[in-house]
Formats: C-alpha cells, structure tokens, sequence
C-alpha cells in the first residue's frame, strides 16, 4: 500500500467533510434537525433512493431511518415511489416542497462556495474540475 498517498487520502477527505460542514452551516430548515437535512441532501443527490440505501449511507438502523423518514413524509417534505415493476420495492424522492426547500439550501451554498473559489483562474476552476472529475470515477464511484 502506498502510505503518502493514503495520508493525503485521509487529509483530503478529512477537509472535504470540515468544508462541507463550514459552507452549509446554517442552512437547514428551522423544523429540521441536522440528520433530516442530511437525509434530505442525500435524497435531493441521489433520488429516487431506498430506504436500506439511506440506511447504509447515513449509518443508521432501518428501524431508525424508517422512523425519520416518516418524519419527513409527516412535514411532507419527501414521498414514497412503488415500482411499478415490482411492486415490493419502494424509492424515495423528495416531494415538491422537499425539492424547493433543497434547491433554496443549495443555492446558499453555491454562494459560498463561490466565494471560496472566487480568486481562481479559468485554467486553476478548469484544473479542479478534472481533478474533481477523476476522483469521482477511479475513487468515490
């Protein structure tokens, strides 16, 4: 095993969940606790999505992620799809007002993350972006 590499592994994902912390500081919805929100984040990126999948990404129980889910479908933030191919199986999306309550979140982290990336060249943004790119298919597939 490469230890450097690991280590700048470690560090940089390290950073990345320190950033995203920092720039979406803030942002949920007052009705909302910061598991919902992350709940609701990683429907709004992944959607429709399965209740053992949320389950596993948010390292919960099923028990407990069923619990709040219901929350949400309760502050009808979020609905249940029935696959019509096999009708056992669920997806969860986010409802009309999960998606503009998610959109107008995203929006306030665009802006921050604007600003964090303000004083870049083209070539530095253009630079990132491959960068970003690569890691996303040889590392976080």
């Amino acid at each position: 095993m490469d230890k450097e590499l690991f280590q700048k592994f470690v560090a940089f994902t390290t950073a990345v969940h320190q950033i995203t912390s920092d720039i979406s500081k803030d942002i949920k919805a007052e009705a909302l606790t910061p598991l919902q929100y992350k709940i609701l984040e990683y429907i709004a990126v992944s959607q429709p999505v399965t209740l053992s999948e949320i389950s596993d990404c948010m390292h919960m129980s099923m028990p407990n992620t069923s619990r709040e889910l219901k929350k949400l479908s309760a502050k009808q933030l979020c609905d249940k799809i029935t696959d019509p191919a096999d009708r056992r199986k669920q997806g969860i999306t986010l409802s009309p007002a999960g998606e503009a309550m998610m959109n107008e979140a995203f929006q306030h982290i665009a802006i921050r993350f604007t600003e964090r990336i303000g004083d870049l060249t083209e070539e530095q943004r253009k630079e990132i972006e491959r960068a970003l790119d690569l890691l996303q298919e040889k590392v976080f597939y």
